[in-house]
């Protein structure tokens, strides 16, 4: 636009003196033509030098306003250009601005994060009032400002180390605990209880004690955040496991044992996903549903106990798990998951027409254990509740087992083809499902800060492995199909904590009901009971203890003691004191009593005796100390 009006200025102007001079001319022509006529009157020449002079001075001028304004425009076209140019060279500046705005945002990141860091530094650590001051200072939020995330405040601690945007806190504690048992079991400070033996064992008058160290725990948790999630792992291990070269004479070298293994990504809008394995959700939770670091410091619901196995009637199991989780507003929790199944089998007197599973290859599973096979994993739902004052869970189980079927009939005569002992072909071989499952509740209150009361109620079929005695899931019917056997589990809980004190008491039962039917093949064709405690099963061996094997470590049997679970119960009160909790960790000392009994189902005395009605118990009553040292 500039150089359009240049143009038409100079086109003004060389109109203008085109004019002028056009005039000029034609005056001058008209003078010329009456001076050359009075000229040629008075006998003079028309043109003068002095007037061609004049009219070449006249052009002169004119071609200098020319060149005047030509160069007038080159220079303001090259003003122009340059600032062209310059806007080009603000454009990519003011790019760079606000890349270097982002890098610049992400140092400010980086620095908050130091600054938590230091937050979490005891003023203790530093030597002189002036640092403590700026540690302090450095603390505090500008007037009006908010204060700064920090990722995970449960789990941040004094040790943690923050790298590249992420939090590292390494946890854990050592334990120096033992327990002594007036029956012996032959077991560390995890508690097997339903193996509690029957009156006529050996062990049953022999009491035991066992130190160990093999409670304590290592940790690490990570986590950081990326735009609206935060990104968290946990993995924790301890050494209550036993290798094939494990031993308790010299060296106690036991192996490591994975608790934990999770990651989870948690978005700002409520909704988190959880992969890996990690308590169960059928474990209850202190408030909303949330994964527990496994010390009890994030989401506390578990008994306080030492025995390493808890209490009779909790329900939890650690294991895979894929979880989706959506909280409202902190006041309701929803989650789904699926996890890793495995079925559990008790079952007297069959034939061997079924197949549940098989023992582990050795290599990725104990060979000296057996592992069911499982058509699909168990599918949990849970809904919890935190209104203001107590805690609620609702939550439901879906569970499923097969085996493989080998019928005792032929099918093309329908003639028995079974032995005593069970299928003599795999013809007519099939598989049978059957789908199991429960539903349990909780709810937790706190009372004027200090006092905890609790109840907790599962019950379904198929799910018994869930609560901490491990009762079985399954029997076997006489044709090989499953059985599921029906679960009840309940417990009661009652806390008293204070800064350095905690008190706790529990009361738990677990329950399993009889799962029975008739085989006419079985005892030569007369007919017998299979399956689980059924009043037909032989006790009479309970009562009478057995000489052992060789060797000294071979305790005798009980002979003909069939003696399935009925009920498991047990109470158990404890303590534990804090001698020092804080920047330098957490020194703690803690006492458990605990009286457990293993109730079983009633059977007969068997054939020679024809006593009905026997119904032998076992039970235990065992001490349980720890002294253990927290990270802080």
């Amino acid at each position: 636009m500039k150089s359009t009006k240049y143009l038409f200025l100079i086109a003004l102007a060389l109109a203008a003196l085109t004019a002028g001079a056009w005039a000029q001319n034609q005056t001058a022509s008209e003078s010329s033509q009456a001076k050359a006529r009075i000229a040629e009157s008075n006998g003079q020449p028309a043109v003068t030098a002095a007037d061609l002079q004049k009219l070449q001075e006249g052009l002169a001028a004119a071609q200098q306003q020319i060149q005047a304004l030509q160069e007038e425009l080159h220079r303001r076209d090259k003003a122009v250009q340059q600032a062209q140019t310059t806007a080009t060279d603000a454009a990519a500046k003011a790019e760079a601005v606000q890349l270097q705005a982002k890098r610049d945002a992400q140092t400010v990141d980086a620095l908050q994060s130091d600054v938590a860091g230091l937050k979490s530094v005891s003023a203790t650590s530093f030597n002189t009032a002036a640092l403590k001051n700026a540690v302090m200072t450095m603390q505090e939020p500008a007037p009006g400002q908010p204060e700064p995330e920090v990722f995970n405040k449960q789990m941040e601690s004094p040790i943690t180390i923050r790298f590249r945007g992420i939090n590292i806190t390494p946890g854990g504690y050592a334990a120096a605990e033992f327990v002594r048992r007036s029956r012996a079991l032959a077991a560390d400070v995890s508690t097997p209880f339903n193996s509690l033996t029957m009156p006529g064992a050996s062990q049953s008058r022999l009491s035991e004690f066992f130190g160990s160290g093999r409670q304590s725990k290592i940790t690490t948790f990570v986590d950081g955040r990326l735009g609206n999630v935060n990104l968290s792992s946990y993995i924790s291990a301890d050494f209550l496991s036993a290798g094939v070269t494990s031993t308790a004479t010299q060296t106690n070298g036991y192996t490591l044992r994975i608790r934990q293994a999770w990651a989870q990504a948690k978005f700002d809008n409520g909704w988190s996903f959880l992969g890996g394995q990690a308590w169960s959700l059928v474990t209850e939770n202190g408030k909303g549903i949330a994964p527990d670091d496994d010390m009890g410091k994030t989401n506390d619901a578990r008994p306080k106990t030492i025995d390493a196995s808890y209490n009779v009637g909790f329900d939890f199991a650690r294991q895979y798990g894929l979880r989706l989780t959506k909280t409202f507003n902190d006041k309701v929790a929803a989650a789904v998951s699926i996890e890793n199944p495995q079925g559990t089998l008790t079952s007297h007197g069959n034939a061997s027409n079924y197949l549940l599973g098989e023992s582990g290859d050795g290599k990725s599973y104990n060979s000296s254990a057996t592992y069911s096979f499982n058509p699909s994993p168990d599918i949990i739902a849970k809904i919890a509740f935190d209104p203001g004052f107590g805690h609620y869970e609702i939550l439901g189980l879906v569970d499923r087992f097969t085996d493989r079927v080998f019928p005792c009939v032929e099918f093309a005569t329908g003639n028995p083809v079974c032995t005593a002992t069970g299928a003599t072909t795999a013809t007519g071989a099939y598989n049978a499902s059957k789908e199991g499952g429960g539903l349990g509740a909780s709810a937790r209150w706190t009372i004027a800060h200090h006092v905890t009361f609790g109840l907790k109620g599962f019950g379904g079929s198929g799910v018994g492995r869930y609560a901490p005695g491990g009762l079985s899931d399954v029997a076997i019917n006489p044709d090989g199909s499953l059985h599921l056997i029906k679960n009840l589990h309940g417990l009661g809980t009652l806390e008293y904590k204070t800064k350095k004190l905690t008190v706790y008491s529990y009361g738990g039962v677990e329950y399993a009901a009889r799962t029975y039917a008739k085989d006419p093949l079985a005892n030569h064709g007369a007919g017998a009971n299979v399956g689980y405690g059924a009043p037909t099963f032989n006790n009479s061996g309970c009562y009478t203890e057995v000489a052992p094997g060789s060797g000294g470590f071979t305790p005798g049997g009980t002979g003909t003691c069939t003696g399935d679970t009925r009920a498991l119960i047990e109470g158990t009160l404890g303590f534990w004191y804090k001698f020092y909790s804080g920047a330098r960790g957490t020194f703690q000392y803690g006492t458990q009593y605990s009286y457990v009994t293993r109730n079983t189902w009633s059977g007969n005395g068997g054939l020679a005796t024809g006593l009905p009605g026997l119904q032998p118990n076992g039970l235990d009553s065992m001490v349980f100390t720890s002294f253990r040292y927290y990270l802080p």
